[in-house]
């Protein structure tokens, strides 16, 4: 961890506390021996965990920074990425995890239990399920997702989650100025327009990353999110 904190400094001018770098100390403990026994992750090298999930998660910040007490829904988190970073760089989060995968959902409850974090919730369920769900639709002031799936998917599973006047954040590669232009029809249908593209520099990540965010302008049409799956089969392009 002794890296950890001055890459964080580097990246958004925050420096963690000693209750924090423990708290990301026993996350990447927790990670590294429930993969042993069930996948999670491809990146298991100390180092690129630091760098691919934890800075990488923590560079929404740079995005978000204005939003102490928001109420967050990370969709498709997998281990928790990026909405438990999140949750420990800014413990005022309001935080709704969306898992379809069972062992990845009891990961996130177990090391939500093992950090001590409250306001976490974590769901088992589908994200077009949730997104049809009174309880969540337009309930979030941010909706952010890392690498689920091509932009246009993503914006379907992330605006009806959105409130109005909130916003929604997809984490993406070196293609997403292009994967941006191209979504301007979902982006339309949705109730959504584009705010930002954000370049964003990692230590130890060779290609740029960039935050893809969009401004949440009006209601999205009770038809979206489409039944679990046809976004996939059929994306708005």
């Amino acid at each position: 961890m002794e890296s950890l904190n001055p890459a964080v400094h580097s990246l958004l001018g925050k420096r963690l506390t000693a209750r924090q770098l423990r708290q990301f100390e026993t996350y990447e403990r927790e990670l590294l021996e429930w993969n042993r026994r069930v996948n999670l992750t491809a990146i298991t090298e100390v180092r690129a965990i630091q760098s691919q999930h934890f800075l990488d998660s923590l560079s929404c910040w740079i995005a978000m920074k204005d939003s102490p007490g928001a109420r967050v829904v990370d969709v498709g988190t997998g281990a928790g990425f990026p909405g438990l970073p999140l949750k420990i760089l800014e413990p005022s989060l309001r935080l709704t995890l969306v898992e379809a995968t069972e062992k990845k959902v009891a990961f996130c409850r177990h090391l939500v239990d093992r950090l001590e974090l409250q306001g976490v919730q974590v769901i088992h369920a589908r994200a077009e399920a949730v997104g049809q769900d009174p309880a969540h639709r337009e309930g979030y002031d941010w909706s952010v997702a890392r690498a689920v799936a091509d932009l246009p998917v993503l914006l379907e599973y992330l605006l009806p989650l959105t409130r109005i006047g909130g916003q929604a954040l997809a984490q993406k590669g070196e293609d997403a100025p292009s994967q941006a232009q191209a979504a301007a029809h979902a982006l339309s249908l949705l109730g959504g327009e584009l705010s930002r593209v954000i370049p964003v520099d990692l230590p130890g990540v060779v290609e740029t990353r960039y935050l893809i965010v969009a401004r949440k302008v009006a209601s999205t049409p009770v038809q979206f999110p489409r039944r679990p799956g046809i976004p996939t089969k059929r994306p708005l392009v």
